[in-house]
């Protein structure tokens, strides 16, 4: 009888869980640190699930904390983080063995939301090399950049350019500058790259193989990749309008800007919004107005199946059709001709609805376990990590360590996935073979 353990729903978990702590203990040896001695535990333990859920919040100052070998952990930690546990084992299998077992199978698809379903083989080979292509093109074209025009040595421009172009593509945030791009913030051949990094990472693997066959024809796509794209569009208007309608006279952070620089970081800080990571201008100096539509647009995410935290694209969008046709009366919820499974309406109902319980839990305990920090100062820090952004307000470093375990939990939890987490801690895999009485409570 094989062990409620060795689900593929508590595996990918533990997993994760496990990866975190062998990062924590790489991250405490001292060749990790720039400076002698040891990262405390906390330190190190920040930051391995930092990386590791892909998330970029940091306790310290990346650059001068960590020794070189503490910078290749991070991207390791990243690279991993980004592109699945179990997805990267059970890649390893295929390459290995040149077959797979049903139970690869299966905690691939649990990790990855699905996405290994049919031919797992070549679908986690095609996930591989789309990685390999887009961080290696980031990674040319920042290496140029750093060379040729700041006058890096070849090595260190190599080096700076895959960092960033993994910790990208992975919406990791991490950056080998104390202020992430804010030096970068009107050079387009660094913010561009970044950006379009992160939003590939963002959008998900199924909906850029589905757009690379049938990119002419959207009257072919799923009802996924559909929902993927206008949302991505429909957010990334939104964000973009009020970032420059809010900070386009805010003198910390678009003000000094002229015209072209004011549109490439409101465009930047929009995309980095959605799990990015990476800042290009002071948040801390945002307006109120911002950072309310900043939580927001950081909640809702990217698309599923992706290396972007948050509740999901489609979870936003489908509950709000679920709303849509409620108000009108119909009995069904139905999307371009396509009628919605009730299963599917009652998991975006539970992703929704734990996330939202997880952020105000999280922010409570903020609150309650730090001084003078604002409350939406703490609302921000805990949205950000359960959506496993890694933007910050500057708060993060002060906070005292209960307060700093908190934000592990929530992106912990963020990466691997509400739903797969509270799986993992009530698995019931028994069918009734009955059905009760139906009875309408009064709502509202």
């Amino acid at each position: 009888m094989r062990s409620p353990w060795q689900h593929p729903a508590r595996i990918v978990p533990l997993a994760f869980l496990g990866l975190i702590a062998i990062g924590t203990a790489l991250m405490m040896l001292p060749a990790a640190r720039a400076e002698p001695g040891n990262a405390p535990f906390i330190t190190a333990l920040f930051t391995a699930a930092s990386a590791v859920c892909v998330t970029g919040l940091a306790v310290v100052d990346t650059p001068s904390y960590w020794s070189p070998f503490g910078h290749v952990l991070l991207t390791v930690l990243t690279q991993i983080g980004g592109f699945g546990i179990m997805t990267l084992a059970t890649l390893l299998s295929l390459l290995v063995s040149r077959r797979l077992r049903l139970r690869g199978r299966l905690l691939a698809q649990a990790e990855s939301a699905g996405l290994a379903s049919g031919n797992i083989g070549a679908v986690l080979l095609r996930v591989a090399l789309v990685m390999l292509v887009c961080e290696s093109a980031i990674a040319f074209v920042l290496t140029l950049r750093f060379w040729l025009t700041y006058d890096y040595s070849f090595g260190r421009a190599v080096w700076g350019a895959v960092f960033h172009a993994v910790q990208a593509f992975n919406n990791g945030g991490f950056a080998l500058y104390p202020d992430s791009i804010v030096r970068f913030v009107t050079d387009p051949w660094i913010c561009l790259p970044l950006t379009l990094g992160v939003m590939a990472g963002a959008i998900g693997f199924p909906v850029l193989f589905e757009l690379f066959r049938e990119w002419r024809t959207p009257g072919c796509w799923s009802t996924h990749t559909w929902l993927t794209v206008c949302g991505t569009l429909f957010f990334s208007v939104v964000g973009f309008l009020v970032f420059l309608t809010f900070e386009w006279r805010n003198p910390g952070t678009l003000g000094p800007l002229n015209v072209p620089g004011k549109l490439l970081a409101a465009f930047t800080q929009d995309v980095m919004t959605r799990s990015g990571g990476f800042n290009s201008v002071d948040l801390g100096q945002a307006n109120s107005e911002t950072v309310a539509v900043t939580i927001g647009l950081m909640f809702i995410g990217g698309g599923s199946a992706s290396t972007a935290g948050g509740i999901k694209l489609t979870t936003f969008l489908l509950l709000a059709y679920v709303i849509w046709a409620e108000l009108r009366g119909e009995p069904d919820v139905v999307i371009r001709r396509r009628r919605i499974a009730e299963e599917t309406q009652r998991q975006a109902m539970t992703v929704a609805l734990l996330g939202v319980l997880l952020v105000a839990a999280g922010t409570v305990a903020l609150d309650a376990l730090t001084e003078n920090v604002p409350f939406d100062r703490a609302l921000f820090e805990a949205t950000s990590a359960f959506a496993t952004v890694g933007l910050s307000t500057g708060i993060t470093p002060q906070l005292p360590p209960g307060a700093q375990a908190v934000l592990v939990v929530l992106m912990y939890v963020g990466r691997v996935g509400t739903i797969a987490v509270g799986t993992a801690i009530a698995l019931n895999t028994r069918r009734r073979q009955f059905r009760y009485p139906e009875e309408r409570p009064l709502v509202g």
